[in-house]
C-alpha cells in the first residue's frame, strides 16, 4: 500500500516562507560570527508599564484564575475595552453583542473568513499585505481578489479600477490603515467611500486597525466605526500587542457589526476557552492607562526612531521615505553600487540576504507580502536608537561593497 501524506495540501499555500528563510540566513551569519541586528519581525523591544505588570503578576497568584476562561472573554475586559473605543474614537459598542476578545487580532484574522463565509465564497485583500489575511482564505477554501497597493496612490487602492464584478461577489474586504507592510494611512474620505461601497453592494467592511497608536507627524489613526452607519457593514481588529507592548500575551479584540462579531464569537466558542483571566486583567490595566495618559503614547517612541534611522539611511546613500504611522519603513531598494559575482540581478530577496549574511542586519523582502512588494523592503524600528545607528552604517557599507 503507498504511503499516504500526512501534511496538508493547504499548507503549501499559506503563503510565504520567508521567515524561515530568514531564520536560516540568520544561523548562516551567526555562524560566521556575525552580531545579528534583526529588524526583520515587528515585536516591540519594550516590556508592557510596570502597572500592566503587576496587575499580570497578582493575577497569576490568584488560585481562581485556573479555570477555563470564556471564550468571548470576561464582561470587565469587554467593557474596558469598550470604554476605550468610546474615548479614543468616540465609538460606542455594545460589549455583549458587539465586541469579542481574541488571542491577539492575529486570532480573529485567521478564523473570520471560516465564521462569515462558505466556501466557494470570494474575499478581497491587499496586495502587499500582512500574510494572514491570504493564509485565512486559503485555510477556509474562499476565493481571493487582490487589491493592488500602489506608490502613485500612495498605497491606497485604486477604488475607480477594481471591477464592479469583484465588488458584486466579495463576500467581505479587509484592509488595514496604519497598513502593515506599507506604512500608509487612510484619511476620512477613503473610509466614507468605502462605507458606501459596503452598503451598496452588501459586503462586509473589514478594518485591521493594530496599529492604531503609531500616527507620527501629528497624524492620529482613525477607526472605521467612528463613521456613520459603519455599524451595518463594518467590523474592526484592534490589538494591545503594538499599542500597549504586550504582543507576548496574545490579546485583542473584534468590534463593530452585531452579526459578524457574534459569527467569530460562536466559532470561537467551539475551538478554543478564550485568553488566560490574568492576561485579561493586565489588558484591563494597559486600556485604563491609555485613557488616563498614564502610558507615555508608544507613538513617540517610533517616530524619534524613523527620524533617527532615516536620517542615517540618508547619509548612506539611501533616500527613504519617511513613514506617516506604523512600526515599519517600507523602502524602495537600496542603491547598490556593487555586482553580484554570479552575476544574478539584484532583487529584494537578494538584497535581504546578502545584507544579512554579509552585514548581519535582518530585513524583509517585499515580494513576502505579495507580488506588489517586489522592489520593495521592510525594515522595522525594533531596536534601540544605537543599534539602529549601527544597522544604517552596516547597511551603508553594504551598499557600496566595502
Amino acid at each position: 500500500m503507498a504511503a499516504k501524506s500526512w501534511r496538508s495540501d493547504k499548507l503549501g499555500r499559506l503563503g510565504s516562507s520567508i521567515f524561515a528563510e530568514v531564520a536560516g540566513w540568520k544561523a548562516e551569519a551567526s555562524a560566521a560570527g556575525i552580531q545579528v541586528i534583526d529588524l526583520g519581525i515587528g515585536s516591540p523591544d519594550s516590556p508592557p508599564t510596570i502597572g500592566v505588570r503587576k496587575a499580570l503578576s497578582e493575577a497569576v497568584l490568584q488560585p481562581d484564575r485556573y479555570a477555563y476562561p470564556s471564550s468571548q472573554g470576561s464582561i470587565a475586559f469587554r467593557e474596558q475595552a469598550a470604554a476605550w473605543l468610546a474615548h479614543r474614537f468616540g465609538v460606542n459598542v455594545d460589549p455583549d453583542r458587539e465586541l469579542v476578545t481574541l488571542m491577539g487580532s492575529q486570532d480573529g484574522l485567521a478564523h473570520l473568513a471560516l465564521a462569515v463565509c462558505n466556501a466557494g465564497d470570494v474575499a478581497v485583500v491587499p496586495n502587499p499585505g500582512y500574510p494572514i489575511y491570504s493564509a485565512a482564505l486559503e485555510l477556509a477554501g474562499i476565493r481571493t481578489e487582490l487589491l493592488p497597493l500602489r506608490a502613485d496612490n500612495g498605497f491606497l487602492p485604486d477604488l475607480d479600477q477594481v471591477p464592479e464584478r469583484v465588488w458584486e461577489e466579495a463576500k467581505f474586504v479587509l484592509l488595514g490603515y496604519p497598513a502593515n507592510p506599507v506604512t500608509a494611512v487612510a484619511n476620512e474620505a477613503f473610509f466614507v467611500r468605502m462605507i458606501g461601497l459596503a452598503k451598496q453592494y452588501g459586503f462586509l467592511l473589514v478594518h485591521d486597525l493594530a496599529y492604531s497608536e503609531m500616527g507620527f507627524d501629528g497624524v492620529q489613526p482613525m477607526s472605521v466605526l467612528q463613521f456613520e452607519g459603519a455599524k451595518e457593514v463594518a467590523v474592526e481588529f484592534h490589538s494591545l500587542s503594538k499599542s500597549f507592548n504586550m504582543a507576548g500575551c496574545r490579546i485583542g479584540f473584534l468590534a463593530g457589526n452585531e452579526t459578524a462579531v457574534g459569527a467569530l464569537r460562536e466559532l470561537k466558542a467551539n475551538i478554543d476557552y478564550g485568553v488566560f483571566g490574568a492576561v485579561q486583567e493586565a489588558g484591563i490595566v494597559a486600556l485604563q492607562e491609555g485613557i488616563s495618559g498614564l502610558m507615555e503614547p508608544v507613538g513617540k517612541l517610533y517616530e524619534h526612531r524613523r527620524d533617527v534611522f532615516i536620517a542615517a539611511l540618508a547619509a548612506e546613500g539611501w533616500q527613504v521615505e519617511k513613514p506617516k504611522a506604523t512600526m515599519f519603513v517600507w523602502a524602495p531598494l537600496p542603491p547598490m553600487q556593487w555586482k553580484l559575482p554570479d552575476g544574478t540581478e539584484w532583487d529584494a530577496r537578494r538584497i535581504s540576504r546578502e545584507m544579512l549574511v554579509r552585514a548581519g542586519v535582518a530585513v524583509i523582502p517585499g515580494d513576502a507580502f505579495g507580488s506588489e512588494g517586489a522592489g520593495f523592503i521592510r525594515i522595522a524600528l525594533v531596536e534601540e536608537e544605537g543599534k539602529l545607528l549601527d544597522a544604517a552604517k552596516r547597511i551603508g557599507r553594504f551598499i557600496r561593497g566595502e
